[in-house]
């Protein structure tokens, strides 16, 4: 038995592995594009909307008279496995290839048609019966077949993001309630600043990663406005009549996505802002999440030597020649996702900027940037989150003694000293080591040690009330 099938394209004749259910221009693209490494298999969710996309276009193309029913049955049933992961091995073309995705569209194409022709009753390569391009393709270009896919691909990846990013502000939140009850000091430029609970510096870090569910949520928003029915440029060559309305359709009720056809097919075709907009968003959470873990770093820093306020969960050696060391490893790991993410957003924005006329060639490495973006900070959130967050423990008399010996407190005084007295105590005690009490109460009398207790309950430290 023949290990391989001769296929043929307008460059000339190759030979296929028998096994093989892609095709000579996948073979072709798998000799050219040698960058990543990546194949678009690691994208299984790109996999599967490449299907959805190529199942509503063979349901509409029958509807409009266009492709026979077998034909149409065949593709639609083995878009069907695709989606569902049963072909994925055959994805192999990489992330990164010039041809603006071409290669990518007829990898689907190709391992669509020959599971479609082995539902049939053919052996694969027999494209009489059920044709890459004729049949798989029909009513429709790399054009507006990639990116279609690429946003239905991305909405849903998203899905998964916004899911574990919500769990993580949900730990910051946990954190912050059981931490209600511990006082530390505030910090403002490295230096002392005012009191606070650590309960409500983790809640803020809650709420501040909470804000990005909501402009996540308006980017897919933006991203579900698709070009499907542009074909090439926008103008619908070799589209029947309605087929652009018809197999947006279908794609709204196969994905069960809230997509629509945008308004202006040749601009569609082009634009690639809506990756920008996402792109930006997440640049902006890397950039708050890598703030957060800086935080984290320095709250933990010590433990005898810095400010040592919380605990981080002990997970491996941190020194090959310092006995005892224990590093921040999971913070760090977070941090470097955050550059490579931030870094990402600069390459979405080259590439975007780099489209030339009816197109945008680059797209590719706006997926491969925006899929491995949106993978990275799923990991990164998940590891913070189980590794680190809900392991943190509080050193609460440590933080308190901190309160209670810092110079930072002189500014309670001012509604009841003003500013100039209460900066003459703190330039003191800076000076002599002495606390703000022992100068204030018990060397200049300036005040009663009532009055001190009524300025420096607890209460009135995390939530400060205006006492004169």
């Amino acid at each position: 038995m023949s290990t391989s099938r001769l296929e043929h394209d307008f460059l000339g004749e190759r030979e296929i592995p028998t096994d093989a259910y892609y095709g000579i221009q996948t073979l072709r693209a798998l000799e050219n594009f040698h960058i990543t490494g990546i194949p678009l298999k690691v994208e299984p969710l790109f996999v599967q909307a490449l299907a959805y996309v190529k199942k509503a276009a063979a349901l509409a193309n029958h509807e409009l008279g266009v492709l026979p029913a077998n034909i149409a049955q065949a593709i639609a049933q083995a878009c069907d496995r695709v989606a569902a992961g049963e072909f994925d091995n055959q994805f192999l073309t990489d992330m990164i290839q010039g041809g603006a995705g071409t290669s990518v569209n007829m990898n689907a194409n190709e391992v669509i048609a020959n599971v479609a022709l082995e539902i049939m009753g053919h052996q694969k390569g027999e494209y009489q019966f059920c044709h890459p391009n004729n049949h798989v393709n029909c009513s429709q270009s790399t054009n507006d077949a990639y990116p279609t896919a690429f946003r239905i691909a991305l909405s849903n990846k998203l899905v998964g993001y916004s899911e574990v990013l919500g769990e993580l502000a949900d730990a910051f939140a946990t954190k912050g309630v059981e931490f209600r009850n511990v006082l530390k000091m505030g910090r403002t430029q490295l230096q002392d600043a005012v009191p606070m609970s650590m309960g409500d510096e983790f809640r803020a870090f809650a709420t501040n990663l909470r804000e990005e569910l909501l402009r996540i949520e308006d980017s897919r928003r933006l991203i579900s406005e698709i070009n499907m029915g542009a074909t090439a440029i926008g103008t619908g060559v070799n589209a029947p009549h309605g087929y652009a309305d018809l197999v947006t359709k279908y794609l709204r009720d196969i994905t069960g996505l809230d997509l629509s056809l945008a308004g202006d097919l040749i601009e569609a075709t082009y634009d690639t802002g809506a990756y920008v907009q996402l792109s930006g968003v997440l640049k902006r959470t890397a950039v708050k999440l890598s703030k957060i873990c800086n935080d984290l770093r320095l709250l933990s820093s010590g433990p005898r030597c810095g400010i040592n306020e919380i605990n981080l969960p002990p997970l491996q050696p941190g020194s090959s020649i310092m006995p005892g060391k224990v590093n921040p490893v999971v913070p760090e790991v977070v941090n470097q996702t955050a550059f490579y993410v931030i870094g990402a957003d600069l390459t979405v924005t080259m590439a975007a900027e780099g489209g030339q006329l009816q197109l945008n060639v680059m797209e590719p490495v706006i997926s491969f940037a925006l899929f491995t973006s949106i993978s990275y900070m799923t990991n990164a959130c998940r590891t913070l989150r189980e590794k680190c967050v809900v392991g943190i423990t509080a050193n609460k008399e440590h933080a308190e003694n901190l309160v209670r010996n810092s110079i930072g407190i002189v500014t309670q005084l001012n509604p009841v000293l003003g500013y100039e007295k209460s900066a003459e105590i703190a330039k003191e005690a800076l000076k002599t080591g002495k606390s703000v009490h022992d100068i204030a109460v018990t060397e200049r009398q300036l005040l009663t040690e009532d009055k001190w207790n009524e300025i420096f309950t607890f209460e009135n430290l995390i939530r400060p009330d205006f006492i004169q």
